[in-house]
């Protein structure tokens, strides 16, 4: 098992050995419980299916209802797939807790929807650094400047960096530390940032691309 769900609670800051200040994000991680078995026999791949977040039965469908009783789960709001390499090590009902997903030195990739920015312009949305705002330059300090190619192929290629919807969408930010584990909690401090408001949903695994 390499990943559970969580909620992002907000950020705050630990001092490690040497009295430094060290931002960290908490997240309450799990508990989650295995709604499913998924095997390469019956499935073609190997995975478990984990719900988080109960809540009142009336929230959901009849399937929905039917499918997590039959694994002796209470109505949940999320369910995920994660890929297992053995899922024999895993039975329907199973509780599975933070602690014994992470631990403390660990790199971690946290999963989630970003904050939504509306409609936002090219600067904040691409970062550019703007058009000149001296030697005679009229009011254009923030247009995104030309977005033609000429006579050919006479269209704006798609892609195009441009004006637009910001954020509302799903991130991933890979190797945050994993400072601290609070099992009594279900708590996991990660160092820096991770995507979306607080109270968001999100996906936090064991790094894929561990460096440095």
């Amino acid at each position: 098992m390499n990943a559970l769900l969580g909620e992002k609670l907000g950020m705050t800051q630990i001092y490690d050995d040497e009295a430094r200040a060290m931002p960290v994000t908490v997240i309450k991680l799990g508990p989650c419980q295995v709604a499913q078995i998924k095997t390469e026999e019956s499935d073609g791949y190997n995975a478990i299916q984990i719900a988080y977040r109960e809540i009142p039965a009336r929230k959901l469908s009849k399937p929905e209802i039917g499918h997590l009783a039959k694994a002796n789960v209470p109505p949940s709001k999320h369910l995920v797939e994660v890929r297992v390499d053995n899922p024999a090590e895993y039975s329907v009902g199973q509780a599975l807790r933070a602690s014994e997903v992470f631990e403390a030195g660990q790199k971690a990739d946290v999963a989630g929807v970003s904050k939504g920015k509306g409609f936002s312009g090219p600067m904040k949305r691409h970062n550019f650094k703007g058009q000149p705002a001296s030697h005679g330059a009229h009011r254009v300090h923030r247009a995104p400047g030309s977005i033609g190619a000429c006579a050919t192929p006479s269209r704006v290629f798609k892609g195009m960096k441009m004006a637009g919807r910001m954020g509302g969408e799903r991130t991933t930010i890979l190797n945050l530390d994993v400072v601290e584990v609070d099992a009594d909690n279900d708590l996991i401090m990660v160092r820096g940032a991770v995507p979306g408001s607080n109270g968001t949903i999100v996906l936090v695994r064991q790094a894929v691309k561990v460096h440095g």
